[in-house]
């Protein structure tokens, strides 16, 4: 039988009432969140510089606001950091949530509001357990705690007024009383910034008390557990936690993972949710463990524009409503957030896989990239990483290609290279410590996944003779025009297929 209390079971009415509310109006609901935010930011400095208070409607904002990415905020954000207000957004803001970086930083800080935490991360993650249980109603969920992995920085202060550190810290922070009495480890564990202590600490403590769910990455979950299976001696976390019943996973895909943690938990009453929250808003969620992709959150301060992927890199890209996309086709996410992030591209590409209820599912990224660990290396990163590793060593590189290794019960993650030289006067090793050393120069997060080889070891280099990938592209018939070697893949599918070549 279920252990819910009265006081949330009267939430969780209020919570199904307004999700059923958006899901049955979804354009009206849109069109209410987009109202509120225009009303409330148009005497901001970015407002008036956009005239807010003339915009009659989507049509008008889209012609007086332009696409904006975080290097086009940028100017506004930093202004934002060293104590100025009202510029973006009209309530004080004084958290940021670092992520990696763009092109041009190693990180970036975007801007959290008041009412971006209360009614967009907090109400997000809310609602997720609140979806749960109408699914699943005999839960036994709310008798024990969430064991909450996250936090890779400490709480840094930037003046007397403004502090930052990666979303889940931030929001570990200014998590209400209530909330800190039904999760653990304790917040000086939580927040601490040393992993392979934090890591050690959270499996010493946690495995005392009565975790019946967990959210957190896969990448560290999975160091975690682990550690806790080591210590405790136990065949599968069952054995240490009785009670545990769901795990609400994100950030990454968690395809690679599944067998992994069916194998330490091996259970059929033990469910899997996916989320889709980023540092700039909490999005998307499943709804039910049957259903295909995750319920679109539309009441959740966020007004959303979806780009068509034909539309990407006009100079004026044109944008689609609610109302008008398709499914199965690939839009590129734009998000105005109650926050102050106008016309923002995420960077993400997504796919709609329900249009009732608007379900969605993430398809990729913009740009190739690595992110199987929570890293998000993109191409600019790899392409200065191998160009200052070139730089130190004396190396000149012709192509090179990345990808993935998962995690396995054995070993940790890793990158794995194939690096195309026409000249490399040093061992293979020691360009290979270069070129992870210039990544985690460039990439923050990626340097917090290496710390200690706690989720990634070190990156793994095989040479391609000379001319190996232009005959790679010669087999597949991709030889010439704008056939090029994929830089990065987030699949192992091309790697696979290029491995043959090192070895000719």
């Amino acid at each position: 039988m279920s252990i819910i209390s009265p006081a949330i079971k009267g939430f969780m009415k209020l919570r199904l009432s307004a999700i059923d509310n958006f899901m049955h109006n979804p354009v009206d609901t849109q069109q209410q969140v987009f109202n509120n935010l225009i009303g409330s930011a148009q005497f901001t400095e970015y407002g008036k510089k956009h005239g807010f208070e003339k915009i009659n409607g989507v049509s008008d904002y889209k012609k007086a606001v332009p696409i904006n990415d975080y290097d086009s905020l940028k100017p506004f954000i930093e202004r934002i950091l060293e104590g100025e207000q009202n510029l973006l957004w009209p309530s004080p803001i004084n958290w940021f949530a670092k992520s990696s970086g763009t092109t041009s930083d190693k990180s970036k800080f975007i801007p959290i509001s008041k009412e971006s935490l209360d009614d967009n991360h907090f109400k997000g993650g809310k609602d997720v357990l609140t979806l749960y249980l109408k699914q699943f109603p005999d839960s036994k969920m709310m008798s024990g705690k969430c064991l909450t992995i996250g936090g890779s920085h400490q709480i840094n202060q930037l003046n007397a007024d403004s502090f930052f550190g990666d979303l889940s810290a931030v929001m570990l922070q200014n998590m209400p009383y209530y909330a800190q009495t039904i999760r653990t480890p304790d917040l000086s564990i939580a927040l601490m910034d040393e992993w392979e202590q934090k890591i050690e600490m959270m499996a010493h403590t946690t495995i005392q008390e009565n975790v019946t769910y967990i959210a957190g990455v896969p990448t560290w979950t999975i160091v975690l557990i682990k550690r806790i299976l080591e210590i405790s001696g136990a065949k599968h976390l069952h054995e240490v936690w009785p009670n545990l019943e769901l795990y609400i996973h994100g950030g990454v895909s968690f395809k690679p993972y599944r067998e992994q943690f069916e194998r330490f938990i091996p259970s059929a009453s033990m469910h899997y949710y996916e989320t889709y929250n980023a540092s700039e808003g909490f999005f998307a969620a499943q709804d039910h463990t049957d259903a295909e992709g995750m319920l679109l959150f539309l009441n959740h301060g966020i007004y959303y524009e979806f780009m068509p992927m034909d539309e990407y890199g006009k100079d004026n890209p044109q944008t689609l409503t609610l109302k008008e996309v398709e499914l199965n086709k690939n839009y590129a996410l734009v998000l105005n957030t109650n926050c102050g992030l106008w016309r923002y591209l995420v960077g993400d590409t997504i796919q709609f896989t329900s249009l009732n209820p608007y379900r969605i599912r993430v398809s990729g990224r913009l740009k190739h990239y690595i992110n199987a660990f929570g890293e998000e290396v993109i191409v600019d990163n790899s392409d200065h990483a191998i160009a200052q590793a070139s730089k130190q060593t004396g190396a000149i590189v012709n192509d090179y290609s990345a990808a993935p290794v998962y995690m396995t019960g054995e070993s940790n993650g890793a990158h794995e290279w194939i690096i195309e030289f026409d000249n490399l006067p040093c061992p293979v090793d020691v360009f290979t410590t270069a070129l992870d050393n210039a990544l985690k120069q460039v990439n923050s997060d990626y340097e917090a996944k290496r710390h200690k080889d706690i989720a990634l070891r070190m990156p793994i280099v095989h040479i391609m003779p000379k001319d190996g990938f232009k005959q790679w592209l010669k087999d597949k018939g991709k030889l010439g025009g704008q056939h090029k070697v994929p830089r990065l893949s987030n699949e192992r599918k091309y790697l696979e297929e290029m491995m043959p070549y090192t070895k000719k």
